[in-house]
């Protein structure tokens, strides 16, 4: 074990080298060029994906690059991959042989690839082999080692692959470049331990690591010193924070915590995974002004067969006690979902099931998928794998349900008066969302970006509402 510690050791010695180094060459940069170079992060997936994102952009700020919001102007073009769904696996290639013609005009652009995608061993031997003119190559756990890694390229001419699978060796204290000032994204763990059948995220991203509670307060605390008023906690089940630690400390305790932080307003998390939430948390949800009314809760099926072969542990008449029980605990709270359609062995009758809950539950929101194989997993080698005709016929029916329900919630906001975050402002036009996490658009100043403000709802469609700033 000393052997190991001292080898690390030295290595930060001689990264801090380079770092050092790579530092003075972008500035001699700048003075050689008038200019400093730049990146684009090209982002794919989750939550978790944009603030990772937001970390490599803290790094590259760190060491004198400066963000372009277009990859035709960057000397340094970053990918950073999902590989839940395949579609955003073949937008990733897609945009790969775009930037092919851009590297060919600009030899010394560097291109780099990252996130999930680069966790499995035969897409990055497939990245390495057809797009050979990718430079560097990291992964989920080893966003820290960027600046080694352009080194690497820049000085010693030599392609990069830095790829680990232990969420162990996750290095948390890296600067980041927020997208926003008054709202930000705070991990509170990193991997999965659940083993749905279906998802990658175990196999990507490594086993379920808690941060210590201390870390996560005190970060929040900074923020709010910096004028963060909503802050969003990450992990692939939320709910299942603190089953690591050294220390008794539940999800439930951290939420109680975060709320007396002064200057935050609000607090959201995703995502939540329905074994674990207890009853200790719906009363942390109750009781705690600043979190929110809203919770992101993923049924995935309504079926009981379908779920024992999901791996999500929990039958359908257990997730509508719990939707009872938060009802409940806060009668006006916005429940959104996450449902598959067609997994492996689905009949008419599980579909049912699933169209069942949704009405009895009765969604504000639903992010809604056909079911796709993700090689290496148990679901990918699943007998009786849907057709893809069934699939998109039951999917079209799912949101022939769905929607005229959350249309039904949203109409019933109409002439009352919310609390909404302005989050975005294009002239005039005002964006903004309810605790309830529903999308407004009002006219006003875009000086009230970043402030909440009072709206009276006044029209509503499915996916957003309109309303007027209420002046008090």
């Amino acid at each position: 074990m000393s052997r190991i510690k001292n080898h690390l050791v030295a290595d930060a010695k001689l990264d801090s080298e380079k770092i050092i180094e790579l530092k003075n060459r972008n500035e001699q940069f700048l003075i050689n060029n008038g200019r400093r170079k730049t990146y684009h992060i090209l982002t794919y997936g989750c939550q978790m994906n944009e603030h990772d994102s937001e970390k490599i952009s803290g790094m590259l700020t760190s060491i004198g690059y400066v963000e372009t919001d277009d990859e035709k102007n960057a000397d340094l073009v970053i990918f950073n991959t999902c590989l839940i769904r395949e579609n955003a696996e073949l937008r990733v290639f897609g945009k790969l042989g775009e930037v092919k013609g851009l590297k060919k005009n600009k030899p010394d652009m560097i291109v780099a690839v990252c996130g999930c995608m680069m966790q499995k061993q035969e897409i990055r031997d497939k990245v390495l082999e057809k797009f050979s003119f990718v430079d560097i190559i990291f992964g989920t756990n080893t966003i820290h080692e960027l600046p080694v890694l352009i080194y690497n390229v820049e000085i010693k001419k030599e392609k990069s692959v830095d790829i680990v699978d232990n969420t162990d060796l996750i290095y948390e204290d890296m600067p980041k470049l927020r997208k926003f000032k008054y709202k930000a994204l705070v991990n509170i763990t990193y991997g999965c331990d659940n083993f749905c059948t279906y998802c990658v995220v175990p196999y990507v991203r490594g086993r379920e690591k808690s941060r210590e509670p201390e870390d996560i307060i005190q970060e929040i605390k900074i923020l709010a010193e910096d004028g963060c008023k909503e802050v969003t906690l990450l992990g692939q089940n939320v709910n299942s924070y603190g089953k690591n630690l050294n220390v008794e400390f539940t999800f439930a305790q951290l939420l109680y915590e975060i709320n007396k932080i002064e200057g935050i307003e609000r607090i959201r998390f995703m995502t939540s995974h329905p074994k674990d939430l207890t009853d200790d948390l719906i009363k942390a949800i109750q009781e705690c002004d600043k979190v929110c009314k809203h919770l992101h809760l993923p049924v995935q099926s309504g079926s009981n067969d379908v779920l024992r072969r999901m791996n999500r542990k929990y039958t359908k008449e257990h997730y509508l006690t719990l939707v009872e029980k938060l009802k409940k605990a806060v009668p006006d709270i916005a429940i959104t979902t996450d449902i598959i359609v067609g997994f492996p062995g689905e009949t008419e009758e599980d579909f049912l099931e699933t169209l069942d809950v949704v009405k009895k539950v009765e969604y504000d929101s639903a992010f809604t998928f056909l079911y796709s194989i993700r090689e290496g997993t148990v679901a990918a080698k699943m007998d009786d794998q849907v057709p893809d005709e069934v699939k998109h016929d039951r999917f079209n029916r799912l949101l022939e349900v769905l929607y005229p329900i959350i249309l039904e919630k949203n109409q019933k906001c109409i002439g009352k008066v919310f609390p909404v975050l302005v989050e975005t402002a294009e002239g005039d036009e005002l964006t903004g969302r309810t605790e309830h996490f529903k999308l407004v658009h009002f006219k006003g100043s875009k000086d009230l970006v970043g402030e909440i403000v009072n709206v009276k709802i006044t029209d509503v469609k499915t996916f957003h509402m309109k309303g007027s700033i209420v002046i008090a």
